[in-house]
């Protein structure tokens, strides 16, 4: 099972997985990015899993449908492109031969979902989109700060070895504020290292995993003394975990 990132627009990333000459993709916003990689690999498309409702995730979904046949899944309730095979919390999918369960992790969209597949001889997968970025999280659109708290919890408790496949290249960007939250987590000054060398020779950062994700990620260590401290320089009146969250939240959106 081959798992590859492919660039779209500024930072966005649709990731493939493909096998034996099948593929799946997931939160397609560039259809021709698409083509092109089915094209040069010889893939038919299976499948499209859609994770929320946002352009740069849906805008390539009718597009490819149309050219490969391929079936789309998303998210309840979310305006998307019909037909769209409707899926809510703990439901199961199936496809290129893997067996899929989909996680409700709402906080950035109200609907937004996460895909999560072990598979046979290689490390777990989770297509997380704009939830769970390596070392930040998304923007809260139409969440609340509990709900995202309590979505980005129920994903760092997925085993460690998951290979976490985000849809943007914010690494370096969220690792800059990481490190002003805890300047002496060592975990975290090696994956900036890391981070910084495979950026300058233009290598994607991701998929990360969500042991290095708990080792680095703040907004998964927000119950944590040096975070909660570090929180409080912010907000003082953080005292709980989802006003700790919320003030986090906060002083990343102005940084």
């Amino acid at each position: 099972m081959n798992l590859i990132p492919i660039p779209a627009f500024n930072d966005n990333y649709i990731w493939m997985l493909h096998h034996e000459g099948r593929a799946l993709v997931v939160d397609p916003g560039d259809a021709r990015a698409v083509m092109a990689a089915l094209q040069r690999l010889e893939l038919k498309l299976d499948a499209i899993l859609v994770t929320h409702h946002h352009a740069d995730h849906i805008g390539g979904v009718d597009a490819l449908r149309q050219a490969t046949g391929a079936l789309v899944y998303g998210p309840e309730r979310e305006d998307l492109p019909e037909p769209v095979v409707r899926l809510q919390d703990g439901a199961k999918l199936s496809a290129l031969g893997l067996h899929f369960e989909v996680l409700h992790v709402s906080g950035h969209t109200a609907g937004h979902l996460a895909y999560f597949a072990a598979i046979e001889h290689a490390e777990p997968v989770l297509f997380c989109g704009d939830t769970l970025f390596s070392a930040g999280c998304g923007r809260l659109f139409e969440g609340t700060p509990e709900q995202m708290l309590q979505s980005l919890t129920r994903l760092s408790a997925l085993p460690a070895d998951t290979r976490v496949c985000c849809a943007h290249e914010y690494t370096q960007n969220s690792l800059r504020f990481a490190q002003l939250i805890e300047p002496d987590n060592l975990a975290l000054q090696a994956y900036t290292v890391r981070v910084r060398e495979l950026r300058k020779q233009n290598q994607p950062t991701l998929p990360s995993n969500m042991a290095l994700e708990n080792a680095v990620n703040p907004f998964l260590r927000t119950h944590l003394p040096g975070v909660i401290a570090a929180v409080q320089t912010f907000d003082a009146s953080a005292c709980d975990p989802v006003s700790i969250f919320a003030a986090l939240r906060r002083w990343r959106d102005q940084f």
